[in-house]
């Protein structure tokens, strides 16, 4: 059994290293959801303008915001150890297949991934949408994303109307673009 200065040592490394974590929990939410980013301005009725993106491509290339120009936008953040991710993926490619001809583009972002694990899974759960990765968390950070799934919309105007913390429902995806212009 051990002693006990060691095992007191021991509470005081466990506690030093929660209140450590807390702490670092604590700035990272505070630099995230600050008045800077997409969501803070969505939760505030405000329509922020999307931020630019020039991300490499799951399939090779890179998408630039310039290919995004005049379309409906649905700004998926996900990645494949994430369950909720797994559930939406099939209604996000059923809209993007049904939704594509009437201008409206979903853009999968892949956040703290593994590039062959999300080309796995975009090929397991036959993913054709645009899929691009942000391997520095920049786009994330200036969409204010505190997870994943978490999606942003965007109108043709390249404005940011609504956003779905959480995977997406066939609701808040109608609503969503039905915010974006698509009727």
């Amino acid at each position: 059994m051990p002693s006990a200065p060691l095992r007191l040592g021991a509470q005081g490394a466990a506690v030093a290293l929660v209140i450590g974590l807390l702490g670092l929990l604590v700035w990272k939410v505070s630099h995230q959801i600050g008045d800077e980013t997409v969501a803070a301005g969505v939760r505030k009725g405000d329509r922020p303008t999307a931020p630019a993106l020039d991300l490499e491509r799951l399939d090779g290339g890179r998408l630039e915001s310039a290919a995004l120009a005049g379309k409906v936008q649905v700004i998926n953040f996900w990645a494949s150890w994430c369950e909720p991710c797994r559930d939406e993926a099939p209604l996000l490619e059923q809209t993007w297949r049904s939704m594509r001809a009437r201008g409206v583009v979903v853009v999968g972002v892949d956040h703290q991934d593994a590039t062959q694990f999300a080309r796995e899974f975009a090929k397991r759960y036959r993913m054709t949408y645009p899929l691009v990765r942000d391997p520095d968390d920049k786009l994330y950070d200036k969409y204010g994303a505190t997870g994943v799934p978490e999606s942003f919309f965007v109108a043709r105007d390249g404005r940011v109307v609504a956003h779905v913390p959480g995977a997406v429902t066939p609701e808040t995806l109608a609503a969503g673009l039905e915010r974006a212009g698509i009727r």
